[in-house]
């Protein structure tokens, strides 16, 4: 049924997101003292920070400095090296997966080595790693998916990814792939999983234990044609 495992990295292999955003949050609110930008701060959950920023700008008709994007991204990763942890259990579940896994992220390349390093995943995934950096659109399109899938010599049909956002999952499932949702990051906003079952989203895991049974399941033949 499935010859290959991807996962995103940010959200389900390290515990990134509630970093970045908080850096984000921080700087905007510095930047923009006058503005309140808690509210929304949720719209940057699976988008790129330059995405996320440039739909700011429209929303509260700001002009984002020039530089800015740069300063974030520094500061990201600085605390990523001091702060950056593992999701828990993460590295057991992959260990005792049936399937050679793959890392496939919206995030920049080098970005994404120096988290797997730091958290000690890199011989999980070896050169398997793909960025959106090297396609023409990021997620939510299928393209770093599609790209990973003709690397690896895959069939995309026969890929399984595990993604934290609905970014993510709409990227993996408009390339062909079924998927598994991971909603147990710091991050996730409480009722989110709801959100993801009300888009028809089935297979959602809470804690990194769950995933080599759901992926055995998978391997037997039991996900039938439901994609998600």
């Amino acid at each position: 049924m499935f010859d290959h495992l991807i996962c995103d990295c940010d959200g389900v292999l390290v515990d990134s997101e509630v970093i970045a955003d908080r850096v984000l949050l921080t700087a905007l609110s510095a930047r923009f003292p006058s503005l309140d930008f808690a509210p929304v701060a949720h719209l940057a959950f699976g988008q790129r920070t330059s995405t996320f920023l440039a739909d700011l700008e429209m929303r509260f008709q700001i002009e984002i400095p020039d530089g800015f994007l740069a300063d974030v991204e520094r500061e990201i990763d600085n605390e990523f090296k001091r702060s950056l942890a593992p999701i828990a259990g993460v590295r057991d579940a992959l260990v005792r997966v049936a399937l050679p896994a793959a890392v496939v992220s919206n995030s920049r390349l080098t970005r994404v080595a120096a988290s797997l390093a730091r958290v000690g995943l890199t011989d999980i995934f070896g050169p398997r790693v793909f960025s959106a950096e090297q396609v023409s659109r990021p997620k939510p399109h299928p393209d770093v998916y599609l790209h990973a899938a003709r690397q690896l010599g895959i069939a995309p049909e026969r890929c399984l990814v595990v993604e934290d956002s609905v970014t993510g999952l709409t990227a993996a499932r408009a390339a062909g792939m079924k998927t598994i949702a991971f909603v147990g990051a710091s991050h996730v906003p409480k009722g989110y999983a709801q959100v993801l079952r009300n888009l028809g989203v089935t297979r959602i895991i809470e804690h990194m234990e769950q995933l080599p049974a759901l992926i055995a399941a998978g391997l037997r033949g039991d996900f039938g044609q439901l994609q998600s």
